[in-house]
């Protein structure tokens, strides 16, 4: 958890990789059974008045193992976190180590499953050789052409959407991909719709939830599509959220100093109104210049008060029923962001040496390897598993607590020990 690769554990602890990949499969083991016995909690319908959830994906590559083929397996996990605790409700890979391929790919070809519409296949979650060939492309799908700005960032992905074949389906293999050896690769729009319908399961004593969701069109349809009912009854809404991840640090910073400019002259001009009020007064003031984007006109409000982890950002309010007054509205787009999840994601870069960002050289050919990535697909699932448990019940915030703690599923800070040993 620390970023110690492999190798160097074993050096420093005199071990064979064997026992630490042993030792890791234990860990695994406890990890789950020990957050299956205090998430059982909210399973059985632990009282929660609120959740505002930030739900985005994560790449990781695999090595490739033959110099004879340097294909990379890409593959995407999805997760989900509280913005008010930090907790992390789900970080999953499409990826099934219990699948074997040679069998699945006999099978599907007696059955003729590749000739069979989707809907009616057997094999319809899995990606099948026949599929994956078809569906190569020489270069990894383009977005439309932008000028750089958030506004056009969104028409672009908007765009790149409606070309697709199945709106919903975002993954590209290229010439440069190829299937995991081991396990199968799981179609990412499944593992969407099993992460919502999870997180449903999860939320049945929560009052109301708020999710805020990068913008992927197969996010929103997997969202809405778990959580329909309680969208109808009014206890979920679901918004898009689109960070302009590009600016320089310097971009940032000028960012910050405008927005302050702004929020000083409001003080000036209200200075009997509190800060909370000026907020939603901006907000407000920005609800009324949303512009509509995309074939479904959707509208995006810019936010007025960014912040060095989200520097521009815009929402866009998919459930709107029209039945929210002005201020509550604008309430629920000053809460909305995706900090939460991405700082998840973010730590996992630097905690976790298996999964840090691989380099992609200008010879290369768009080939992408890292010494320190994992070569077996199901190694990335353990990690995910191991290190969802210890952000959630080991490491503390500023604030004294981890995200356990302050969601209700834990008193105290967990030491490793009695997640290791717990029985």
């Amino acid at each position: 958890m620390n970023k110690m690769p492999f190798r160097r554990i074993c050096e420093v602890a005199d071990v064979k990789p064997k026992t630490i990949y042993d030792k890791i499969d234990f860990f695994q083991s406890q990890c789950l059974a020990f957050a299956a016995h205090r998430e059982r909690k909210l399973l059985e319908g632990m009282p929660v008045r609120r959740l505002y959830i930030g739900v985005d994906r994560q790449d990781y590559v695999v090595n490739w193992t033959r110099r004879e083929d340097k294909r990379n397996v890409q593959l995407t996990a999805v997760g989900s976190a509280d913005n008010e605790t930090g907790y992390v409700f789900g970080m999953h890979l499409n990826y099934d180590p219990a699948l074997n391929a040679e069998d699945v790919e006999r099978d599907a070809e007696r059955i003729g499953d590749c000739n069979t519409p989707y809907p009616f296949r057997r094999y319809a979650r899995a990606w099948l050789a026949c599929d994956y060939d078809k569906a190569v492309k020489p270069i990894a799908s383009k977005k439309s052409v932008s000028d750089g700005t958030l506004g056009s960032e969104i028409s672009s992905v908007h765009a790149e959407a409606q070309s697709r074949e199945d709106i919903e389906n975002f993954e590209h293999p290229t010439k440069t991909s190829k299937l995991p050896g081991k396990g199968m690769q799981i179609h990412a729009e499944y593992t969407l719709y099993a992460h919502f319908f999870l997180l449903k399961k999860l939320f049945g004593g929560v009052e109301k939830v708020r999710f805020f969701l990068d913008q992927d069109s197969g996010m929103r349809a997997a969202c809405l599509g778990a959580f329909q009912e309680e969208i109808r009854e009014r206890k979920c809404d679901a918004f898009y959220v689109r960070i302009n991840k590009s600016l320089t640090v310097d971009e940032k910073q000028r960012a910050l100093a405008e927005s302050r400019k702004v929020f000083r002259a409001a003080i000036a001009q209200n200075p009997d109104l509190s800060d909370t009020e000026i907020n939603l007064n901006l907000i407000k003031e920005r609800m009324g210049q949303m512009a509509e984007i995309g074939q479904w006109k959707d509208r995006w409000l810019a936010h007025p008060f960014p912040n060095m982890s989200e520097p521009e950002k815009a929402i866009c309010y998919l459930t709107d029923y029209g039945d929210y007054n002005e201020d509550h509205q604008a309430w629920l787009y000053n809460k909305a962001s995706i900090r939460a999840i991405d700082c998840f994601f973010m730590l996992i870069r630097r905690r976790l040496s298996l999964l840090e960002r691989p380099i992609a050289s200008a010879s290369s050919a768009r080939r992408m390897w890292h010494g320190y990535s994992a070569y077996n697909p199901e190694s990335i699932v353990k990690m995910l598993d191991i290190f969802r448990v210890y952000y959630n019940y080991c490491l503390k915030g500023k604030d004294g607590k981890t995200p356990a703690m302050r969601l209700g599923l834990s008193k105290g800070g967990i030491s490793l020990e009695d997640i290791i040993y717990y029985k």
